[in-house]
């Protein structure tokens, strides 16, 4: 049952809070709540009438398209349906870097600038307008009522970005406040961090946690450990998103805390692309999103079978992701949910992750702690960080094309990394042309040979 000041946030202050911000959030979450109850069929019908709205669109306002389209002989029309895609050469990161001008529609409203978080060693900048954060903001908060809870409902996030974590400015503060939305950094976690950590949670008392599944998985060891009872605390909903969850994870936070936990797929750039119902099910915003599961060629695969997860975001007509490779795999789901939604699921999702490293003072912290020093250097295509003891970390860089690594590049990396790990800690730096990926077949960016 929601509470009387859930209700005023969620009723009120959070809608005033969106309109202020141009936002057309609470319109969007409305028709989301009804249009996930429609067939899968009319989902699928509604999403090739918004395509081809939205091609035609694109052709006509964002150069990019309007040029690739012209070049490949094709118009708004060939694209009736999402089995025309195809049709379409996928977009990545190295298009967009290539094509970032041209990718701006002509007609864009106020946009924002926004970075991945660099897990995949390549950081990607890019453009969201108004129109894609208030579908991101609905379709989150679509599955956060999936489980019970609502916005206004006490929550304590775990999160690691600087980006995020540096934005605490009074207004925000204040903001997070109302809304009852406490933030925890997840970066430096030894045993006093995690205790304290412990402690926030059962002096909050949360009906929801959020945050990176590592995190919580530490602190539900930590608890287990130490016979710490977080069951009682009222949790109703733990929900993870930005790594991979691993069913061990899973299996230990949900004994620690008494409460189920709910996953949550997707990117900065790629949004929010499927969300876990009580039920278990991995259902994709499909409104908004069209997924399709391509192989190794780049041919789409019958559902059921894995591959990569390509993405057209139908809600960004400012700066367009139309058959973004994301790098992950999964597969479509063949079955029907049981929760009776008609939105169409994922299954055997691998997303990327990342590794957490130990500093030198025993300190365990999230791989993103480093990766966020390399993010921001110019001149680095590629890199990879092997974590050889608590003494010695190995950084392999691929400068960028007609470029070296410099002292000063050097300097400024090894400086970095010794804040964060310890000034005992020995950094090596190697120059390599390329660097591959695992006898896997996936790349793996931070390896700590410690923490495991």
């Amino acid at each position: 049952m929601t509470g009387i000041y859930t209700a005023l946030v969620s009723k009120l202050l959070f809608p005033i809070h969106e309109r202020m911000k141009k936002h057309d959030t609470v319109a969007i979450k409305n028709h989301l709540e009804k249009s996930q109850w429609l067939p899968t069929s009319k989902i699928q019908q509604a999403q090739s009438d918004r395509l081809q709205k939205f091609i035609g669109t694109c052709i006509e306002n964002v150069p990019y398209y309007k040029t690739l389209f012209h070049k490949l002989g094709l118009s708004a029309v060939d694209i009736n349906s999402v089995a025309d895609l195809h049709k379409l050469p996928f977009l990545d990161k190295t298009t967009i870097r290539e094509n970032y001008s041209a990718l701006k529609s002509d007609q864009t409203g106020r946009v924002s600038s926004f970075t991945t978080g660099g897990s995949s060693g390549t950081p990607l900048t890019f453009l969201l307008g108004n129109e894609r954060v208030s579908h991101d903001v609905a379709e989150k908060w679509r599955a956060t009522r999936w489980w019970d809870v609502d916005i206004g409902d006490k929550e304590i996030v775990a999160w690691g970005s600087p980006i995020e974590l540096g934005a605490q400015d009074r207004v925000r503060i204040i903001r997070d406040k109302v809304f009852r939305s406490t933030l925890i950094p997840a970066f430096d976690m030894d045993e006093s961090k995690l205790l304290g950590f412990i402690e926030k949670i059962k002096q909050v008392k949360p009906p929801m946690l959020f945050g990176y599944p590592s995190v919580f998985s530490l602190i539900a060891k930590l608890a287990l450990a130490q016979n710490i009872d977080l069951t009682q605390l009222g949790i109703k909903v733990i929900f993870v998103t930005s790594e991979r969850l691993y069913p061990y994870q899973r299996e230990i936070i949900e004994q620690a805390f008494g409460a189920p936990v709910a996953n949550g797929y997707g990117s900065r750039d790629a949004g929010f692309i499927a969300h876990q119902c009580p039920s278990g099910s991995m259902h994709i915003s499909a409104e908004d999103l069209i997924v399709e599961i391509v192989d190794n060629d780049g041919n789409v695969v019958a559902d059921g079978e894995k591959g990569e997860i390509v993405i057209t975001h139908m809600a960004t007509s400012d700066f367009p992701f139309i058959r973004y490779r994301t790098g992950d795999i999964a597969a479509l789901d063949t079955k029907s949910c049981a929760c009776g939604r008609g939105l169409p699921t994922l299954k055997d999702i691998e997303g990327r992750t990342t590794d957490f490293v130990v500093a030198a003072s025993g300190t365990m912290m999230h791989g993103l702690a480093l990766i966020y020093i390399l993010r921001e250097l110019n001149g680095i295509d590629a890199f990879k960080i092997i974590q050889e003891t608590k003494l010695h970390t190995r950084v392999v860089l691929v400068p960028a094309e007609g470029t070296t690594i410099s002292t000063n590049l050097k300097e400024g990396i090894v400086a970095g990394f010794k804040a964060r790990l310890g000034e005992d800690v020995v950094i090596d730096i190697e120059s390599v042309s390329n660097i591959a990926a695992e006898a896997s077949g996936k790349f793996r960016y931070v390896i700590s040979k410690v923490a495991s």
